[in-house]
């Protein structure tokens, strides 16, 4: 087993390589406190253990989730000025609890967007069986099937409201703009 002195260090760039992130991007969480370095080189590079690896991929794991720079930065100031372990727990707690919350939300507004889309397509599967003669304004509520204005998904309906209003020239957009 290696002791502490015995364990291999990394230049940043060696890090960056085996963590997949930028010198870039080490440096800037260095900045932040995110992430130190365990000591220099002679040549003055910076010089982190294998630990760093897990703060790291750590820090990914957080942005994935959603957390920015700074909030990483505030969870973890916060974590380190609490008064004892279970005092720091439960602002970690608390700060999941909340990322949680968010999360069940964006998966729900994904869920029902899936489901919009899903009813769109369905909807736009019988379109290319329209005669080539009808005009754009037809579409969305052109009657052919299941195509009524009441069974229109909102996402096909949003085009035909939208060809409605944005019936404008060019021409008369460029001089207006003159």
């Amino acid at each position: 087993m290696k002791s502490k002195d015995d364990q291999r260090l990394f230049r940043v760039g060696e890090l960056a390589k085996v963590v997949g992130r930028t010198v870039r991007a080490l440096h800037l969480y260095e900045e932040l406190g995110l992430l130190k370095p365990v000591s220099r080189s002679d040549g003055g590079y910076r010089l982190y253990s294998s630990d760093a690896i897990g703060r790291v991929n750590w820090i990914s794991k957080l942005q994935d989730m959603g957390f920015s720079l700074p909030d990483i930065q505030g969870f973890v100031r916060a974590w380190e000025g609490s008064a004892s372990g279970p005092d720091g727990m439960q602002k970690v707690r608390a700060t999941f609890e909340e990322k949680l919350r968010e999360t069940r939300e964006a998966i729900s507004r994904m869920k029902s967007l899936e489901r919009d889309l899903e009813a769109s397509l369905s909807y736009l599967e019988s379109c290319s069986a329209c005669e080539p003669t009808h005009v754009r304004s037809d579409c969305a509520c052109c009657q052919k099937g299941d195509h009524r204005p009441s069974a229109t998904p909102d996402l096909v309906a949003g085009l035909a409201q939208a060809d409605k209003g944005w019936d404008v020239s060019l021409e008369s957009v460029t001089e207006g703009s003159r």
